[in-house]
């Protein structure tokens, strides 16, 4: 029998509103930060580098993150520019956001005369981690799912009762792509705990962060409805993967074929 969806607001007072959306997202960012932040005090970085670089980078991920996702569905938001600041009704996309941190992380870096590498390898296990906890406020908002299925199906994952509530939508139920991804990111935070211990060359962990998160989005962007789209039949996500995954798998074969001496994960040298 069907249950009531969650609220997606978590507390309103008066007009104010606060979504879970806001909330479940922030809740991934202060984990993700914390655990830098030990991470990056353990191996050396001076005191204070994550703050100092989330500063920068959260807002200007947002912002590049809603860009990303507006131009691509330029369509709707050029007649209905009031709603391109509704960034609490969902439409930021990770991988703009990733675009962001990226470059923000490399101005960051040369400025403070600190290894871009080192720092993305230290966050790695804290984006994917964060992007595990961030699926659940699609969850939330009832986006981000997958073409219509049955009850049964549902039943048949094991799922508990409000995951199978919230996947009925407008008289169907939806396969929990939010689901899917976030169990495949939180695998992905926990091999790269795990090869923290096998002390790789410096940057390699986060060119593995690369290639593991875009392996999974490839496969489960084919199973969603809301993807934006490059072309009628092209998935802008999909494509986007394969390119990441190509780079990045290319960047670490090059890296590991040089004869330089790179330096381990483990170092404390900061340049």
């Amino acid at each position: 029998m069907e249950g009531y969806p969650l609220n997606p607001i978590a507390i309103a007072i008066g007009p104010f509103e606060v979504h879970w959306y806001g909330l479940i997202i922030g809740f991934g960012i202060a984990l993700g930060f914390y655990l830098a932040a030990k991470e990056g005090d353990r191996l050396g970085l001076p005191k204070d580098t994550f703050a100092d670089l989330l500063i920068w980078a959260i807002p200007l991920a947002i912002i590049s993150a809603r860009i990303y996702y507006v131009l691509f569905q330029w369509e709707y938001y050029s007649q209905h520019p009031g709603d391109i600041i509704k960034i609490w009704n969902g439409g930021i996309a990770i991988h703009g956001a990733l675009i962001g941190a990226v470059a923000t992380a490399v101005v960051f870096s040369k400025t403070k005369n600190i290894s871009f590498w080192k720092l993305a390898d230290i966050a790695a296990p804290s984006i994917i981690l964060g992007q595990a906890i961030g699926r659940w406020g699609n969850f939330m908002n009832q986006e981000a799912h997958g073409g219509e299925v049955t009850r049964s199906f549902l039943e048949n994952l094991h799922l508990p009762e409000f995951i199978i509530n919230q996947m009925y939508i407008d008289g169907q139920y939806y396969h929990p792509t939010f689901l899917y991804e976030s169990i495949w990111n939180f695998a992905g935070f926990l091999l790269l705990l795990g090869l923290r211990k096998v002390n790789l060359k410096r940057g390699e962990l986060f060119l593995i962060y690369v290639m593991w998160y875009s392996i999974g989005r490839f496969f489960i962007e084919g199973l969603r409805t809301d993807s934006l789209m490059l072309t009628d039949s092209l998935r802008i996500a999909q494509v986007i993967s394969l390119v990441l995954l190509a780079a990045a798998a290319i960047l670490l074969f090059i890296r590991r074929s040089r004869k330089s001496n790179q330096l381990p994960y483990n170092s404390l040298a900061n340049e």
